[in-house]
């Protein structure tokens, strides 16, 4: 089992560790994972995400082979820009989802932890002559700092003001003489950003902002994993091995914008095959009246017939609902569509909802 080096530092402040993506990671904090979750959205939630891995890609063919490699549209982004992507199969399934940053003379690309191997070996069995992969995962440290003050910490704390950033970009700045690649992106729904440093000043970092945060009076927490995933959950962002998987294609998850299908890339072909037959199953929000529902759960049409199941699920903090994502059969996927979902062996009422049930700060 890997450790982050904020490992010691969550053991002392009685964080909850758990495995996750081959890490020790902390899962919440004595705080709890539903007062973290509305800390975030309130303030500021500083999160250990360093289990994510990072992959430079240079050289003269770097421009295509990404651009080929990835399923959005790349070849427009200036430098500084950061956009999501997939990462497909020959079969247009999703091995993993991406961020993908254009940075002066590179590309950087974030990745899934537990995915690196993966993804690494994909990268290197497609990479063509003329482009240099190297993987940064170890010797990069990254903190995601999110919301609604978020920019105004890191405001103060660095020697440029990120608030000039525009959403889905990035820039080099310095926090106390650490060199930080901050990316103003994120995983929560809220403002923020994600800041990739030498691995080195991890601890250093974390404390100052955590420190700063207190002197400014803004409050600033640390926040574990599960209300990563409550927050990620509301605004509608997928989580590997729930919403997308090697076997799930981007159109029953509802990620045909992530296609730039005006382009070549890998899986594209299957895409459109997809496209042009349709989709099988469809990703829906259920909203959900007597019980919690979970990852597995069986969900049944009124009458009692099995349409779908649910990836993922959760009571949401902010709107205060029951809810869940499920991959149903397309006849029920109409907003309003009237759904059981098999709770302990008991079917309850559920009602497909719009997703996100949370509006992320970058769509308001």
């Amino acid at each position: 089992m890997n450790s982050t080096r904020l490992h010691d530092w969550h053991i002392a402040a009685g964080a909850k560790m758990a495995p996750f993506a081959g890490y020790e990671m902390p899962i919440s904090y004595p705080t709890g994972a539903l007062e973290e979750h509305l800390i975030c959205r309130r303030s500021v939630g500083l999160f250990d995400i360093d289990h994510m891995g990072q992959v430079e890609l240079s050289g003269p063919g770097a421009d295509a082979f990404v651009s080929r490699i990835v399923s959005a549209t790349v070849l427009d982004m200036k430098d500084w820009d950061a956009r999501y992507s997939l990462l497909l199969s020959d079969e247009g399934t999703v091995i993993d989802d991406l961020f993908v940053y254009r940075l002066p003379g590179q590309w950087w690309i974030v990745i899934n932890a537990g995915n690196r191997d993966v993804d690494l070996a994909w990268f290197k069995k497609h990479l063509p002559a003329g482009v240099t992969l190297v993987d940064k995962s170890d010797e990069t440290y990254m903190i995601a700092i999110q919301g609604p003050r978020a920019i105004e910490l890191m405001d103060a704390v660095s020697d440029r003001k990120v608030s000039g950033f525009p959403r889905f970009t990035s820039g080099e700045l310095k926090i106390a003489g650490i060199p930080v690649l901050f990316g103003r992106t994120g995983y929560t729904g809220e403002d923020g950003g994600e800041l990739f440093f030498p691995a080195e000043g991890a601890e250093r970092l974390w404390k100052l902002l955590l420190g700063e945060g207190e002197r400014l009076g803004i409050e600033t927490r640390a926040i574990g994993l599960a209300a990563r995933d409550s927050l990620r959950f509301e605004a509608g962002m997928p989580l590997h091995g729930h919403e997308i998987t090697p076997s799930i294609n981007p159109i029953e998850a509802g990620f045909k914008w992530a296609c730039g299908l005006e382009k070549d890339f890998i899986g594209k072909q299957a895409v459109e095959a997809v496209m042009a037959a349709g989709a099988k199953r469809r990703l829906v929000g259920l909203e959900i009246t007597g019980g919690v529902p979970r990852e597995g759960y069986e969900v049944q049409s009124t009458a009692g017939e099995g349409i779908g199941e649910c990836v993922a699920g959760m009571f949401c903090p902010t709107v205060k609902k029951y809810a869940a994502n499920a991959f149903v059969a397309p006849a029920f996927a109409k907003l309003g569509t009237a759904v059981k979902v098999v709770i302990h062996g008991r079917p309850r009422d559920a009602i497909v909802v719009k997703r996100p049930l949370y509006v992320p700060a970058y769509r308001r």
